[in-house]
């Protein structure tokens, strides 16, 4: 039967979605995640794995949904060669959109789920074997990698997005700070409210005001996390401005409703918290196509406006 879904995912695209073939168990395969990204009108989503790379997938999936912008990148987990330059220029040679830093191979990661176990999200018995040395993209001196500077400069150059995946707080500041400087102009912070790697909203601020847009994720809100109410997540979008934010859901666990379906019950509890038609559609349409560069019909790039 066909799902409803809200009026302003038309046109829309959701930048943070988990799907199989997965080690993970999943709600929707690929083909049943974009049948629904169709059926809602939205223009596109990006598929992110932990277990490494999505560009293949998404390359293919193209090819049956040739008016939607369906992509995927390359997560710098062990699995896919931690920081690798080498794994980061291949993936742009193959179409990734998105470069994201270590996400479950994150030393933030590993701190934040030795105190917090989630069976339901990251079972190593079941999954993956989690005892791979955690990565940090800080030296011994506590500076960047010249391993991730190269990764930057790459990134930097084929003008896609760099995610700061599950990093800690301080890595994102200082992570952000110098791929801006580099060249990079896209950064996206991802869940910045989640509980795995939160970022104080001062630092968000901050964050935001250097040019990064920050992820606002319906994950944050529910109950596997739970780190702050559907108001506050309001409150934080009307105080960094809907011109810095992406909606997202994180979604795709099998325990949790579809993704498109997360993401248009995501809206409607935003609107119900006065957050304006058109600083929803700033986030979920406008900033996910700059991010992505995809233009407008009358074949321009919008660029992101004045905080609202």
């Amino acid at each position: 039967m066909a799902r409803k879904f809200h009026p302003l995912l038309k046109d829309a695209i959701e930048l943070h979605v988990h799907s199989s073939p997965s080690v993970f168990p999943r709600r929707q395969t690929d083909w049943e995640l974009v049948a629904d990204v169709w059926q809602a009108g939205m223009a596109g989503v990006v598929i992110k794995a932990h277990e490494g790379q999505t560009y293949d997938r998404a390359a293919l999936i193209r090819e049956q949904y040739p008016n939607l912008h369906v992509y995927g990148g390359l997560v710098c987990n062990v699995y896919s060669g931690g920081l690798s330059p080498d794994a980061v220029d291949m993936a742009i040679r193959c179409g990734a959109k998105v470069v994201w830093m270590p996400t479950i191979s994150a030393k933030q990661h590993a701190a934040y789920f030795r105190q917090h176990r989630q069976e339901r999200f990251f079972n190593s018995e079941k999954h993956l074997d989690m005892t791979a040395p955690s990565l940090t993209i800080f030296n011994d001196r506590g500076v960047l990698r010249d391993e991730v500077y190269e990764m930057l400069s790459l990134i930097a150059e084929a003008d896609i997005v760099l995610a700061t995946g599950h990093l800690s707080p301080k890595e994102v500041d200082v992570l952000s700070e110098e791929a801006f400087q580099i060249g990079v102009k896209k950064v996206l912070v991802q869940h910045a409210d989640l509980g795995i790697a939160k970022i104080p909203l001062d630092l968000q601020e901050t964050l935001a005001n250097r040019g990064c847009m920050i992820e606002k994720c319906y994950l944050a809100c529910g109950p596997d996390f739970n780190d702050l109410s559907i108001e506050e997540m309001a409150a934080s979008i009307q105080r960094l401005g809907a011109a810095s934010c992406v909606l997202v859901t994180d979604y795709g666990q099998a325990h949790n409703i579809p993704p498109v379906e997360g993401l248009s019950e995501f809206i409607e509890c935003l609107l119900k918290q006065r957050v304006s038609e058109e600083q929803i559609t700033q986030m979920v349409q406008v900033n996910p196509k700059q991010l992505l560069n995809i233009k407008r019909r009358d074949g321009s790039c919008r660029e992101i406006g004045k905080k609202q």
